[in-house]
């Protein structure tokens, strides 16, 4: 008896985990879906969202790290370089690792996102990259022309009124807006090669808006290894390390058996009631980045 509590490790078997000071515990942030785009019965994944569930992770004093998942598709580069600069800004502070696992997806701004980590662990079947930025619309004047409706719009300011979806594309306008996505993609590119540096393999397709495996991003230096969370952390931490995952909402320390997701709401999680066209909008929206990535 006494030789096999002693394999377990003896006496401190008996400690309560949290009291137990030679276990390593790091914090768990997921970070799970569209960035800035708003989502029927959830919050958008917004630095307002994630601020207080990052504060809380970081500000466990005897966590050697933070890990954050991340499943995102991208959306809106504002918000995802707000949130890049708050996860370098408490690392820095608090002077923690992060570790970034990537789970279906880190694409686009969520690629953003995972370069905040010191290193990026993803599954070989994960999708990462899309370094690009793209803008969207539809254009309905031949439409309009056959319902019979007369356009008015009333501006002060000759290009207030510019890209309006009700009337004909300018080559001007059209090369405006192209100069925009060319600023907001040398930030971005910007970024990746300061947080990336020599692990950044040539490439001329690398910054061109294309996604890989994360099989051919370990070769193209968008990833640092393959694998996933529970065992990457293991490697660095030892086997009894304790994974706590910070709920999003509450800022305590919970396991799950499942992402957040809605409450009360059935398994669909769909709710019966009238529609939100907005919401319905948003959500045909968040559909397609999603299958994109044919998820």
């Amino acid at each position: 008896m006494a030789r096999d509590t002693a394999k377990r490790g003896g006496w401190r078997d008996w400690i309560p985990a949290r009291f137990r000071r030679d276990l390593v515990t790091v914090p768990v942030v997921l970070l799970d879906g569209a960035i800035g785009v708003r989502q029927p019965f959830r919050g958008s994944l917004s630095i307002e969202s994630v601020a207080d569930t990052l504060e809380t992770a970081f500000e466990m004093k005897r966590a050697p790290a933070v890990a954050i998942v991340i499943n995102s598709p991208g959306g809106s580069p504002v918000q995802s370089r707000l949130i890049f600069e708050r996860i370098r800004a408490l690392a820095e502070e608090h002077d923690k690792k992060v570790h970034v696992v990537v789970e279906d997806v880190a694409a686009s701004g969520g690629y953003m996102i995972a370069c905040a980590g010191d290193d990026i662990i993803a599954d070989p079947s994960s999708i990462v990259g899309s370094i690009g930025v793209v803008s969207a619309g539809f254009g309905f004047v031949e439409l309009i022309a056959k319902l019979g409706i007369e356009r008015r719009v009333h501006t002060i300011g000759e290009q207030k009124a510019i890209l309006d979806p009700f009337r004909p594309e300018k080559p001007e306008e059209v090369a405006h807006l192209a100069a925009l996505q060319r600023d907001v993609h040398e930030i971005f590119v910007d970024l990746v090669r300061e947080r990336r540096g020599q692990r950044l393999k040539h490439d001329e397709d690398l910054f061109d808006g294309l996604f890989w495996t994360a099989r051919r991003g370990l070769e193209l230096g968008l990833v640092d290894e393959l694998g996933d969370l529970r065992s990457a952390m293991r490697a660095r931490y030892g086997d009894d390390v304790r994974l706590k995952l910070v709920d999003e909402k509450s800022g305590f320390f919970l396991f799950r058996g499942k992402k957040p997701g809605i409450r009360g709401l059935g398994a669909a999680g769909g709710a019966i009631g009238l529609v939100d066209p907005e919401a319905a909008i948003a959500a045909v929206e968040r559909r397609l980045m999603w299958s994109k990535y044919g998820l």
